[in-house]
């Protein structure tokens, strides 16, 4: 954001913004979205738009970085209590399934995502989400398995929420019913990731 809101007017007035482009997003998608069109359903002059977003990226930007942290919530919150390969297991799919509610309720993310994939500095920060989202899997998958290299358990995590995000976006995609059979064909893959058996030797 170009301008940092302090007041609860200004405050309002961006969250009116975030919303309104959600909408459109969501009617449309990003490409066809225009800065124009966002003043105009949030009730503001364009100038007064650019006061605190300077472009479309922007915009994008800003509703990306609220949804992953709401997705470090989730994580956080889900696997704080995992200390055996069992309770990962359980929380893991726990967590897949809010996290895949998050998507149902609010499927602009998709968009939002397929956005940020033609932007190279915005998919850098999604890269950097599925890094950070990686930390929290990785420590819980150190109590579960503290005998196991770290850096192994450091390259699974972070092929599993990296797919985590592609999966999800899928899942919309398809629709419910081939979603949730798509979500749990996810988590079958990772729980195999999380096998603390040592992977066969070549020949």
């Amino acid at each position: 954001m170009r301008k940092s809101p302090t007041q609860k007017r200004s405050r309002e007035r961006v969250e009116h913004i975030l919303a309104s482009a959600s909408r459109l997003i969501a009617e449309r998608g990003s490409d066809t979205m225009r800065m124009s069109e966002v003043a105009e359903l949030s009730g503001i002059s364009i100038g007064s738009l650019y006061q605190y977003f300077p472009d479309k990226a922007a915009i994008i930007r800003t509703l990306a970085e609220r949804y992953n942290a709401i997705s470090r919530t989730c994580i956080t919150d889900g696997l704080t209590d995992v200390k055996t390969i069992e309770d990962l297991q359980q929380a893991f799919s726990a967590l897949i399934d809010e996290y895949y509610g998050i998507f149902l309720a609010e499927p602009v993310i998709r968009d939002i995502w397929s956005a940020m994939q033609a932007d190279k500095a915005l998919r850098e920060i999604e890269l950097e989400a599925s890094r950070q989202n990686a930390i929290l899997l990785t420590a819980a998958l150190k109590r579960a398995l503290p005998e196991e290299d770290l850096g192994k358990l450091q390259a699974s995590a972070l092929l599993v929420m990296y797919f985590c995000e592609c999966v999800m976006r899928l899942a919309i995609s398809t629709g419910e019913t081939e979603g949730r059979v798509l979500i749990e064909a996810y988590k079958r893959m990772a729980y195999r990731s999380f096998d603390d058996a040592p992977a066969p030797r070549s020949p």
